[in-house]
């Protein structure tokens, strides 16, 4: 089975036409990547918010003809929303989805109708059957939530026994981190295909921003990394794009299931990496 390489997108603000997107579009296509997952936006986790995730996941199945994977964040929606957003997908020929849980939004009382990931799959997978083809979240250095390592793969094997057929990681900057939750995994008897998310880093704040939120550590090396180019962007996107790089040589030697990058929008990035390891794959 050959390797997968993929990308995560975010729609245009709500305040702008869905068209914007285009333009990125139409670089990351020409990527040939295997599929692009689209996110609800930031603080997405709404049934406006999926409305216009639709639309953008719609567009890169019609107008550019690639594998679209839509996100369903579920904490601030309830069934009736949950069977919305399937009925829309279901009509604009949209079949993979990746269940989260999703992000905690300030001064918003969460409906708590799907308290977990795992509440999500398993009422898509009662109302749907097997008409979708669903992704999950894993976290090779545990979720944020979880009180320890293990209790937090105790949680990913009822997600995957619920109805999972791939997992996506959580973005991580060192790769043992990642070696060691595929032994633990395996061990639990999780043998689903599983893809690496990778962030090139291309801003400081941005970085420490989504470290804050998901709980990746960085390692030493890259602290340095920050520290010395963090004030130069031009150097900072170039020595990031490098260190991804070799995350990724090195995930394809140890022959991962496949490379999920977190592109951010910046189709630059993504065509710099792609053309890097095109011949890897």
């Amino acid at each position: 089975m050959s390797t997968k390489f993929s990308f995560e997108i975010f729609p245009p603000r709500k305040d702008m036409p869905v068209e914007v997107i285009y333009k990125t579009l139409d670089g990351l296509t020409d990527l040939n990547p295997d599929f692009i997952s689209v996110t609800c936006g930031a603080g997405g986790s709404s049934s406006n918010a999926s409305d216009r995730m639709i639309e953008v996941a719609a567009a890169i199945k019609d107008k550019y003809h690639k594998k679209s994977v839509a996100h369903i964040p579920c904490i601030n929606l309830d069934k009736d929303d949950v069977e919305k957003i399937l009925g829309q997908l279901n009509l604009r020929g949209i079949d993979e989805i990746l269940a989260l849980r999703g992000d905690k939004v300030p001064n918003v009382e969460p409906k708590n109708i799907f308290p977990h990931a795992v509440d999500l799959i398993s009422f898509i997978r009662e109302k749907t059957g097997k008409k979708f083809k669903i992704y999950a979240a894993c976290y090779p250095e545990g979720h944020t939530d979880s009180k320890d390592f293990d209790a937090d793969l105790n949680f990913l094997k009822e997600k995957v026994d619920a109805g999972v057929d791939g997992l996506i990681t959580q973005l991580f900057f060192d790769n043992n981190h990642f070696y060691y939750f595929m032994e633990k995994i395996h061990a639990l008897g999780i043998n689903l295909p599983v893809e690496a998310g990778i962030m090139p880093v291309t801003n400081k704040k941005q970085i420490e921003r989504m470290v804050n939120i998901c709980g990746a550590s960085l390692p030493v090396k890259f602290r340095k990394i920050l520290d010395r180019y963090g004030n130069d962007s031009n150097a900072l996107q170039e020595a990031g794009i490098v260190y991804a790089l070799n995350q990724i040589v090195d995930l394809l030697a140890n022959n991962v299931d496949g490379i999920h990058l977190y592109v951010m929008n910046n189709v630059y990035v993504a065509r710099r990496i792609s053309d890097a390891i095109k011949t890897l794959l």
